[in-house]
């Protein structure tokens, strides 16, 4: 049932998404067309697929290592911002040079970057035992102000007739397009090649396999040796570089540029990947293409029937609570015992 849950969860989802199509006057069939055909009938809808697919299997996947070990990273919005800002700076002060190594220091300075910023929740988990679900959250939005505050000021492009951008990126600090006519690129490549590298972590590696056991039973792991701020310094960090890695391919792919908002919420639609793929990375990679089919629908659904532009977040949420609800039918079996049985008490009756 662990594995069927994913697939009951979409059922289920298809249901209440009938149901609230009818409720708002849409005919149901024209709408799934739209969310879920209208996006895939052209070479450039699927590269658009792959491309937002793209960041969500990175992301996942360095939050799921996380995961397993109870450690629950919940910024990887805010890693990814800070990466796509190291990164991103970089590519503005050598706006001119043409060199070969512009986009491999990229994406270096976009881990490094995303990896700094989740060491503040590892440093206060591990010195203070601040709570990283709070600490996490807070620094999303420190850094999506940070970045409002460098293309509003100090790093807004001169020539962009006073909006909040900074310059375009030169072809050097571009990831190469893999397919003519469409906006899919090599950053393809650097996700599925962190999914390949999760699993070998996770299932080959001794130390993916001590998280694994510190996830699955903290009094063991502490009886086997295992270090805690060990594990949550890992994994804070692992899940920093993927999520500052996928930073750089929004901004060095699609964007091209640094702006107000470089991602419409993957770090946040990642989490859900994740469970919806049941923390395995073949799961990732089929959740993240639902994920990402959903934004283009989303959007396809918002032209073509006048939809709210809430009905993609509507469905991601409809994903994730089915199947934290199934969740606990997987994990717990209810039982119904019927009344408490009445008990006397010193001869009273209670």
């Amino acid at each position: 049932m662990r594995y069927g849950s994913p697939l009951i969860t979409l059922l289920l989802t298809a249901v209440i998404g009938t149901a609230l199509f009818i409720f708002l006057g849409r005919d149901p069939l024209e709408a799934f067309h739209a969310l879920f055909v209208t996006p895939l009938s052209s070479l450039f809808g699927i590269g658009e697929l792959l491309i937002k697919a793209s960041p969500l299997m990175l992301i996942a996947i360095g939050l799921t290592i996380g995961f397993r070990a109870n450690v629950w990273n919940i910024g990887g919005e805010g890693q990814l911002v800070m990466g796509a800002i190291a990164g991103g700076g970089l590519a503005i002060y050598f706006h001119d040079s043409d060199s070969l190594f512009l986009l491999p220091a990229m994406v270096l300075a976009g881990a490094l970057g995303g990896a700094l910023w989740a060491a503040i929740p590892a440093f206060l988990r591990t010195r203070f035992n601040a709570n990283e679900i709070l600490t996490t959250l807070m620094l999303n939005y420190i850094a999506l102000l940070f970045l409002g505050y460098l293309v509003y000021g100090p790093w807004r492009d001169p020539a962009a007739f006073n909006l909040p951008q900074s310059r375009v990126f030169e072809s050097a600090a571009l990831y190469p397009i893999l397919i003519e006519g469409t906006r899919l690129n090599a950053s393809l490549f650097v996700a599925l090649a962190a999914v390949a590298a999760g699993w070998f972590f996770m299932r080959r590696c001794f130390l993916g396999y001590q998280m694994r056991v510190a996830g699955l039973s903290d009094p063991a792991a502490r009886y086997s040796g295992i270090k805690s701020r060990r594990i949550v310094w890992v994994s804070m960090l692992i899940g920093g570089v993927a999520s500052g890695v996928a930073g750089i391919g929004e901004v060095a792919g699609p964007v091209g540029q640094l702006l107000p908002v470089v991602s419409p919420g993957y770090g946040f639609a990642a989490i859900i990947v994740a469970f919806v793929g049941r923390l395995h990375p073949v799961g990732i990679v089929l959740a993240s293409l639902l994920m990402a089919l959903l934004y283009l629908g989303g959007e396809a659904a918002q032209m073509s029937l006048n939809l709210p532009a809430a009905i993609t977040g509507l469905f991601q949420g409809m994903l994730l609570f089915i199947l934290l609800g199934t969740e606990v039918f997987i994990t717990y079996r209810l039982r119904f015992t019927g009344f408490p049985a009445r008990r006397t008490v010193q001869g009273a009756t209670a």
